[in-house]
């Protein structure tokens, strides 16, 4: 017998052929377990698309378009935070034009100089609400967002602007309400830069805005919405009556230079109250204006959110859609797991037992 069991490691030639096929089951097995338990642990199918056979093209889909929706969400939700900035703005806006307006009914002699200081810290104030920020982003200054759209708010009593007005309300004595009104409303109208010898406060890109200057948003596929409020120019609505300029925040701007230019010696000019009337009208129709204008953007709002919980509820119905391609069925991962590891268990043990197999234990 002496070299019949040589290099054999105690086997007979009948398991060698057992043995291989047993590792190779057991690899397979284990292959199987780690599947399993990654699937397990990561609640999917698999962490690749090729591992999703025959889903994979329905996976990739589902996944672009959620991901397409959840690129208009954000678009809405940044949009709709702006206009909630906007709309704060707006209503401060309104309360300065109806707190000026309000005293022009019992405008005196003794009181023109305290109400000509508020007019132009009122100014002052307005120059800088128009350059509000969201972040980054100018909110009133339309499609040119990096820049402000006042560029001077903190001189924007050393401005044109404001100087020519003081000059024209100076002379109401001399030329009287009418040309008074007139030429103010004239100033406040002109879209010519101080550096080109004109007088608008505002900047170059909205000194006029060019048409449809709000920033656009994609809200779905191959559709848009402007949204915001422009500095210089109306936006959903269009303001109307005798003194204005057709913009209620130059109307407002307007007025308050104009009440900030009066002086004691105003009251005794012979068209003082024709002007303070006239002023009083425009602040009416700015204030009008201004009610409209959040109105429109309530409304732009409205229609936003409408459309995001639409964008929402195709997602959810996608989402269902992908998981049942993409997910697993967790119940019925974790009994297979369990009985993977039964099953390989198993495997190790009858390895072993063919491993300690020797000839003596098929010589009877």
């Amino acid at each position: 017998m002496s070299g019949g069991i040589s290099g054999n490691y105690g086997l007979p030639p009948s398991s060698y052929g057992l043995l291989g096929e047993l590792i190779q089951g057991a690899s397979a097995t284990q292959t199987q377990l780690d599947t399993l338990a990654e699937q397990a642990s990561s609640g999917n199918v698999s962490q690749t698309y090729s591992g999703l056979g025959a889903n994979a093209l329905t996976a990739l889909d589902l996944n672009a378009e959620i991901a397409q929706n959840n690129t208009y969400t954000a678009n809405i939700t940044s949009a709709n935070t702006n206009i909630g900035i906007t709309q704060t703005v707006m209503n401060q806006l309104s309360s300065i034009a109806s707190g000026i307006s309000s005293q022009l009914d019992n405008i005196t002699g003794t009181s023109i100089s305290t109400l000509a200081t508020q007019a132009q810290n009122d100014l002052q104030q307005v120059a800088n609400l128009l350059d509000t920020q969201s972040g980054s982003n100018y909110i009133f200054a339309g499609q040119d967002t990096s820049n402000p759209p006042v560029p001077d708010p903190g001189n924007i009593l050393s401005s044109p602007f404001f100087t020519k007005i003081q000059t024209a309300v100076g002379n109401l004595a001399t030329n009287g309400a009418a040309a008074t009104i007139s030429t103010t409303l004239g100033i406040a109208s002109s879209n010519v830069l101080p550096s080109a010898g004109g007088t608008s406060p505002f900047s170059a890109a909205l000194s006029p805005p060019p048409a449809n200057f709000q920033p656009s948003i994609e809200v779905g596929p191959g559709q848009s919405t402007s949204v915001g409020l422009l500095a210089s120019a109306n936006t959903y609505v269009t303001s109307t009556g005798p003194y204005t300029t057709g913009s209620y925040t130059r109307d407002l701007m307007h007025a308050l230079a104009v009440i900030g230019s009066l002086t004691p010696a105003s009251a005794n000019a012979t068209g003082f109250t024709g002007l303070v009337n006239d002023v009083h009208t425009s602040l009416t129709g700015a204030i009008s204006a201004m009610a409209n204008e959040e109105g429109g953007l309530g409304a732009t709002q409205d229609s936003l959110s409408a459309a995001s919980t639409t964008i929402g509820n195709v997602n959810t119905a996608l989402q269902t859609q992908l998981s049942s391609v993409q997910d697993v069925n967790m119940a019925s991962t974790l009994s297979n797991l369990t009985m993977v590891q039964t099953q390989l268990q198993a495997s190790f043990k009858l390895i072993a037992s063919v491993q300690s197999l020797s000839l003596a234990n098929y010589v009877q």
